[in-house]
């Protein structure tokens, strides 16, 4: 299937409602149902032939082939490794997921605090799953959040063992799987098990969830932090949040005050209590332990409890040992080191009566060359980079303070890098900058911002930092208004795919700004009156007895014009160039140029060699990829970011130069696109239909 069929196949998709967690996606096109049933009738176990049970399954450099720490490893079913295996045992719990030998902590974190969530672990962990006698066959399935879709991802059972223990994660009772297997559903996904090496716990809630995850340092806390908190908790967010350790000796110790450090606690809830005259912020900390409970102030038995209204004790509901406790806001912020919050998406939530964001979200990509600017630190480049504006119109209903704002949470995703680690290829340094539209630009989404406006204006908010994790994201309130948000590697010319997601907290219109696509060459009316005597001598000792010019004879006048010129650079009009000239201007279908023809043509290429020259700002004689994007439009042509890649790809050296052979030759070749266009558009309707014979016509031009 053609790229083209891909994308349209994928839109009417979207339609139907593939790729939500209801009608996930198939990954590698993988029917869980169907392969499953296959098994069952034939009494095969299923066996995974597009992550098989290799070592390249494992990794590519410390878990590669050559590695020792592959020594030994065999692939073994649950089945083979006890009598009686479960798949889920009395209930997902904390204690199911204990780390193996690989740096994916982060994972394990996400995938614990699935267990404390049971409509989120079923999204991710579908129901009907078992090794039960008539349901068993060896194969399982998966389904996590991939950068706006949903996929479902088949695997085997087969898991990596050494000395009959498993190799990666495991649970603490030793006969439950669920953990295990999804470990290397999420490898399957990535790769294999080594490119789950190193990461944060926001990436695994989101693949989880499908939300946004933000993370709080409490060490610079938000002023509305309590509030966001509060919002968050309405919103069925999940939330955690952990105190740094300092030494691997202090993972997991216990503070005097029952506090663990290095440890992944969820919070499950906020309030505002009369305390003494005066108001009390209370967050409540859960300790997935199911034990260990802080000792200080608003603890199950502190003192304070005392002093507030029978109503707020019994709503608070305090006193019970299982690992939830109270404590005040500021204590929060004094013991703990930071805050996760994952905002969930509006079909996450089941509750209707949950207040919910609203979801926009767009795709794009960084090329080399054409849309990969950099980031402001580069302003010769950062403006070419992709540009979304989002229009806020609605303020908050309950704003933190007297000022309108808009609130709203801006993450940026780089999408697939884990799965280009065993190339060499790791994650870009991203980030993203806001700015405020102009009233002279408001309302104006048919026009990509060039360099001058960037030059001329200052962001109004921007990602705290860039970072080389898989996704920067930050809140902002902002007063109503039209904001545009250019997303960027650090670096000019990186390559990347990426995804955009804005929630806020109204209904926002959002979408990517680019130009139109479209020709404004004023066509060159010359009649044989027009030529001057002196041309007309040159033209008859240029085309010899035919008095016309042909392909090659154009060659050799141009390459000879060309080779005496100091200022620019060309290794000399190429036959394709000179080719595409004719077929532009020929008009009685000869394959030559006659008096008038030759005339326009080189009155054209006077025009593109000024044109060219006066675009060479380093006066290199070669045109940048950037310099081209500005010659293109002064040459009368309005071209999308695609297009713009298109003439990168095609036409620059490796060095993303483009000499004069093949400006000239990328200009006429527009022309006569556009100018073919206009002719088979008979309506004027935009859209032109061919058959057969109009098509090969039309692209042999």
């Amino acid at each position: 299937m053609s790229s083209i069929a891909a994308t349209l196949q994928h839109r009417r998709d979207l339609q139907r409602g593939v790729g939500t967690n209801s009608r996930a996606l198939r990954y590698l096109d993988q029917d869980y149902e169907a392969l499953r049933d296959r098994c069952l009738e034939t009494g095969q176990l299923f066996q995974d032939d597009t992550f098989p049970a290799l070592t390249s399954s494992l990794g590519f450099d410390e878990l590669g082939p050559r590695s020792h720490k592959v020594r030994g490893v065999t692939w073994t079913r649950p089945t083979e490794l006890t009598s009686e295996p479960e798949f889920i045992l009395s209930g997902a719990s904390r204690t199911d997921v204990c780390q193996g030998a690989l740096g994916d902590c982060w994972l394990l974190a996400a995938i614990a605090s699935l267990t404390l969530n049971e409509e989120v672990l079923t999204r991710v962990v579908p129901h009907g799953q078992s090794f039960r006698d008539g349901e068993y066959a060896g194969i399982f399935h998966f389904q996590f959040w991939q950068f706006g879709e949903w996929v479902d991802v088949v695997i085997d059972d087969r898991l990596p063992v050494r000395n009959d223990e498993l190799l990666f994660v495991h649970s603490a009772e030793g006969r439950e799987f669920w953990s295990a297997l999804l470990e290397k559903a999420y490898a399957k996904l990535n790769g294999c098990y080594e490119a789950l090496s190193g990461g944060s716990t926001t990436e695994g809630f989101e693949d989880f969830t499908g939300g946004i995850a933000e993370v709080h340092e409490l060490s610079r806390p938000d002023p509305h932090l309590f509030q966001i908190i509060q919002k968050a908790l309405g919103r069925g967010s999940l939330m955690g949040c952990s105190i740094d350790i300092t030494s691997s000796a202090d993972s997991e110790a216990v503070t005097s005050q029952k506090l663990v450090k290095g440890h992944a606690y969820s919070v499950t809830g906020a309030a505002e209590v009369d305390y003494r005259g005066d108001t009390e912020k209370l967050i409540r900390i859960r300790n997935p332990w199911g034990q260990v409970e802080w000792t200080g102030a608003w603890s199950d038995s502190s003192a304070q409890w005392r002093y507030i209204s029978d109503d707020d004790q019994q709503r608070l509901s305090h006193r019970s040992e299982d690992g939830e406790f109270w404590m005040s806001f500021q204590d929060f912020l004094r013991h703990y080191s930071r805050l996760e919050i994952c905002n969930l998406t509006p079909d996450a939530l089941s509750d209707d009566g949950v207040s919910k964001w609203a979801l926009s979200k767009f795709e794009g990509n960084w090329r080399r060359g054409s849309t990969a600017g950099g980031c402001r630190n580069y302003p010769n480049t950062f403006w070419m980079n992709p540009q979304f504006v989002i229009r806020l119109d609605e303020e908050d209903d309950d704003p933190y303070d007297d000022e309108a704002g808009c609130s709203f949470v801006v993450g940026l995703i780089q999408k697939n890098r884990r799965r280009m680690r065993r190339m060499g290829k790791d994650m870009h340094t991203i980030g993203f900058a806001i700015y405020e539209v102009p009233d002279e630009f408001s309302g104006r989404r048919n026009l990509h911002l060039d360099r001058n406006y960037f030059l001329r204006h200052a962001c109004s908010a921007r990602s705290e930092t860039f970072t080389n994790l898989r996704e920067v994201c930050s809140r902002f309130c902002l007063p109503p208004g039209e904001y545009l948000i250019v997303p960027s590697t650090f670096e000019p010319n990186n390559d990347g795919d990426f995804c955009v997601r804005v929630f806020s907290e109204k209904q926002a219109d959002f979408q990517e700004l680019e130009d139109p696509v479209e020709s404004r060459v004023e066509k060159i009316e010359i009649d044989e009156d027009d030529v001057d005597d002196r041309f007309k001598g040159l033209f008859g000792q240029l085309a010899g007895q035919d008095c016309e010019i042909s392909v090659y004879e154009l060659q050799k006048i141009l390459n000879k014009v060309v080779t005496k010129r100091s200022d620019i650079q060309t290794s000399g009009f190429g036959i394709t160039t000179c080719r595409n000239m004719v077929n532009l201007l020929d008009k009685d279908g000869s394959g030559k140029l006659g008096l008038v023809e030759f005339k326009v043509l080189w009155t054209k290429i006077e025009i593109y060699l000024k044109i060219y020259r006066d675009r060479d700002m380093d006066n290199s004689g070669s045109m940048s990829s950037t310099e081209m994007r500005t010659a293109v439009e002064e040459a009368g042509f309005s071209l999308n970011s695609p297009l713009h890649q298109v003439i990168v790809a095609r036409y620059s050296e490796p060095d993303l130069s483009i000499d004069f052979d093949n400006f000239v030759c990328c200009l006429v070749r527009l022309e006569t696109l556009f100018d073919t266009f206009n002719v088979l558009d008979k309506d004027g309707s935009g859209t032109v239909e061919l058959n057969l014979l109009e098509w090969l016509n039309a692209s042999m031009l």
